[in-house]
C-alpha cells in the first residue's frame, strides 16, 4: 500500500477547491472542528459552531450523510433538512474504514481543536479513533461524543434515535397524562435539537477550560440522560421528595385544556398567568367583579389547583371573538398572546419580517434558497452563516492540500476510492 506523502502545505490553486463565501469571523474564529456527525443531532451542534466562526470540516462517508436524501430537492443529495443543518462547513469525503482513510483522519486531527462524533463509541474504537488513540497525537483536543446513552450503564451499546428517546424519557407518555390519548411523539426532532444544543454548551465549556489547563478532554453527551433531565425539570413535581408528595407532573402543562383556543375565525394562544394578567383579562371582558368574587382566581396557588376548570372557562370565553380582536385587546391589556401559525403563515409573520429573520441566498448549485438567521443578537461578533451548505466532497482536495497531502496523492486516493471529490459523487 502506497504511503500518503508527508510534504508541507501546498500553495497555489488546488483542483477541486472551493472559495470561502465570507471570511471566518465571529466569537470562535480560529477554532478548528472536525465533524464526524450525520443526520440532525451532531450537524445541528456543529452548524452553530460554524456560524460562530469555527472552521468546521464535515467528514462524510463515500455515500454521504443520509439526511442529504430526505425531502424535495433540485439536485440529488441536497435535500432541505441537510441544507438547513450544514451551512458554515466544508465537506470532505473519506472512507474511514480504509487504512489510508484513517491515516488521513489522524492527519486532520493532529492540529484540530475539537472532534465531534455521533456514532456509538464502540464504532469509533473499531475505526481506530478512540479517545486514547486521538489524544495520543493531540492532547489538546476536545473529544465530544453525542450518542444514545451514558457509557457506564446497561444501555451503553444500544442504538438510539429521536423517537426512541422521546418514549424512554417520558415525553411520549405525557400526552396520555394530558389528553388520555395513546402515547405519541412530538412532530419535531426535539431530542436531536436539545441534545445538540447541550453538546454545544459542553464543547464551549471545555474550550474555555482548556485556556487554563492547556489540555483537552473527553466529553460524552448522552441523548437519554439529557432528555430525562430536560423533561423531568418540569415534571418531577412531588416525586422530588422522599417519600413522594404526589404522582409527579406539572398540572398546568398537563391540563387537557392547555392548548391553542378556538376563536370565531381561527385559533389564538393566550397565557393569562399572573394576578395582573387575570385582573386585566376580566376587565377586558367586562367581568372585573367576577374576578374579585371567585376564589379560584384569587392567587397563583388557587389558580394552579383549579387549572382545568379555569382553562375550560377560558376556552368558552375566547370562542366569542375573532382572533384579530383578541390579539388587539389582549396586547392593549399587556396580556401575552400570539397567533397560531402554520408552515405557510410563519413566513408572513410581521415581527420575523421586520427583523429580517428569514434570509435568501443564491447557492452555487441549488439556486435561490430561503434560510434563517442565527437567533441570538450580538453587539460585536454576530454569528452568521460563513458559507453555503456544501456538496458531498466539495472541499476534499482543498482541506487535504492544506493538511500537507500532495496533489499526486490526492489524485491517487480518488482513483483508489479512499476519498471522493464533489465532481465524483455521481459516479
Amino acid at each position: 500500500m502506497e504511503k500518503i506523502g508527508e510534504t508541507g502545505k501546498t500553495s497555489g490553486t488546488v483542483r477541486g477547491a472551493a472559495e470561502r463565501v465570507t471570511p471566518q469571523k465571529g466569537p470562535l474564529a480560529g477554532l478548528r472542528v472536525i465533524d464526524i456527525t450525520a443526520v440532525l443531532m451532531g450537524p445541528y451542534c456543529t452548524q452553530m459552531l460554524g456560524d460562530m466562526g469555527a472552521d468546521v470540516v464535515k467528514i462524510e462517508a463515500p455515500e454521504g450523510d443520509i439526511v442529504r436524501q430526505i425531502g424535495p430537492a433540485r439536485n440529488a443529495g441536497m435535500g432541505p433538512i441537510y441544507l438547513n443543518a450544514n451551512h458554515s462547513k466544508r465537506s470532505v469525503a473519506i472512507d474511514l474504514k480504509h487504512p489510508q482513510g484513517r491515516e488521513l483522519m489522524l492527519k486532520l486531527l493532529a492540529d484540530a481543536d475539537v472532534l465531534v462524533y455521533n456514532v456509538r463509541p464502540q464504532a469509533m474504537e473499531r475505526l481506530g479513533l478512540s479517545y486514547e488513540q486521538v489524544s495520543a497525537i493531540n492532547p489538546r483536543i476536545i473529544y465530544a461524543g453525542v450518542f444514545g446513552y451514558a457509557q457506564h450503564g446497561p444501555y451503553a451499546a444500544r442504538p438510539a434515535y429521536d423517537d426512541l428517546i422521546q418514549g424512554a424519557a417520558t415525553l411520549a407518555s405525557l400526552f396520555s397524562r394530558s389528553t388520555g390519548s395513546p402515547p405519541q411523539y412530538v412532530p419535531s426532532a426535539i431530542v436531536d435539537r436539545v441534545t445538540g444544543m447541550s453538546a454545544l454548551g459542553a464543547i464551549l465549556g471545555a474550550v474555555i477550560e482548556r485556556t487554563t489547563s492547556g489540555l483537552g478532554q473527553k466529553i460524552d453527551i448522552p441523548m437519554f440522560e439529557t432528555m430525562v433531565s430536560f423533561v423531568l425539570s418540569d415534571h418531577m413535581g412531588g416525586l422530588t421528595f422522599d417519600p413522594p408528595l404526589d404522582a409527579g407532573g406539572y398540572a398546568r402543562q398537563l391540563s387537557p385544556n392547555r392548548r391553542p383556543y378556538r376563536t370565531q375565525d381561527g385559533y389564538v394562544c393566550a397565557l393569562i398567568y399572573t394576578d395582573k394578567h387575570w385582573r386585566n383579562f376580566f376587565r377586558v371582558i367586562g367581568r372585573e367583579a367576577d374576578f374579585d368574587a371567585d376564589p379560584k382566581f384569587s392567587n397563583f396557588e388557587m389558580r394552579s389547583r383549579h387549572v382545568d376548570a379555569i382553562y375550560g372557562e377560558l376556552e368558552s370565553i375566547l370562542a366569542t371573538r375573532s382572533t384579530g380582536e383578541w390579539l388587539e385587546c389582549l396586547a392593549a391589556a399587556d396580556i401575552p398572546a400570539m397567533p397560531v401559525h402554520d408552515l405557510e403563515s410563519i413566513f408572513d409573520d410581521e415581527h420575523l419580517r421586520e427583523t429580517g429573520f428569514f434570509t435568501e441566498e443564491d447557492h452555487p448549485t441549488e439556486g435561490r434558497l430561503r434560510s434563517m438567521k442565527f437567533a441570538s443578537q450580538w453587539s460585536r461578533t454576530q454569528p452568521a452563516a460563513t458559507r453555503h451548505a456544501p456538496r458531498h466532497g466539495e472541499h476534499t482536495a482543498e482541506v487535504l492540500a492544506q493538511a500537507g497531502v500532495p496533489q499526486d496523492d490526492i489524485d491517487r486516493l480518488v482513483t483508489e476510492r479512499v476519498i471522493r471529490l464533489a465532481a465524483d459523487v455521481s459516479q
